[in-house]
């Protein structure tokens, strides 16, 4: 309940003060990459409940003589890395944590087509609601193999406090300040987890 309670006066208070960034960068990216300006997408929440995050976009829409998109690095574009380094990409989320979809911190949401490819142990990051930062996120981001990334998160549901969570919060700060660990297109470092298990069972 604190923690819930934290969540909605801390991403509606972020909100209003960093409205006129939100404005800004919304206004920004639909002059560089047009319509829709908000990526909206079904990412597995609190549960395994799906539901839609939001984030600014940082792709084209771009397709090959086939139709089929291009590869998210052909896609992403320099206006979009810089969002990306920044973090600014994930200013709408504040509206998933008001919803009640997300939390301020917790286990990063990933894609739906993982599911089945959690252990038992990497599962317990959908006891809690995902969050706008990490454990993994300020330690590493998306440079952490898959592993020891849900194994952080693990770790976190594990150890769930408030004094964590400012920890945490504090770090993410720093981290973002410095723009460290951050890999603008993941794919072109590691694969996807369906993939990378897949792989790994072979």
């Amino acid at each position: 309940m604190i923690k819930r309670l934290f969540d909605i006066t801390a991403a509606t208070t972020a909100l209003i003060i960093l409205s006129p960034v939100y404005g800004l960068v919304a206004y920004k990216v639909k002059k560089n990459l047009g319509s829709p300006v908000l990526f909206r997408q079904v990412r597995p929440g609190l549960n395994s409940e799906p539901f839609e995050m939001f984030k600014f976009r940082t792709m084209t829409d771009a397709v090959d003589s086939e139709g089929k998109p291009l590869s998210d690095g052909e896609r992403i574009t320099d206006f979009g890395r810089f969002l990306r380094k920044t973090s600014l990409d994930e200013l709408p989320e504040l509206l998933n944590i008001i919803k009640g979809d997300m939390s301020i911190v917790g286990p990063r949401p990933l894609l739906m087509k993982y599911l089945p490819y959690y252990t038992e142990e990497e599962s317990k990051r959908h006891s809690v609601r995902p969050g706008l930062t990490g454990l993994a996120q300020v330690n590493g981001r998306n440079m952490l193999n898959w592993d020891d990334r849900l194994s952080l998160d693990s770790y976190y549901v594990d150890n769930m406090s408030l004094l964590l969570d400012a920890k945490i919060i504090l770090k993410t700060v720093l981290v973002v300040f410095n723009r460290k660990d951050i890999a603008e297109v993941p794919s072109d470092i590691f694969p996807s987890l369906d993939i990378y298990r897949k792989s790994y069972d072979s």
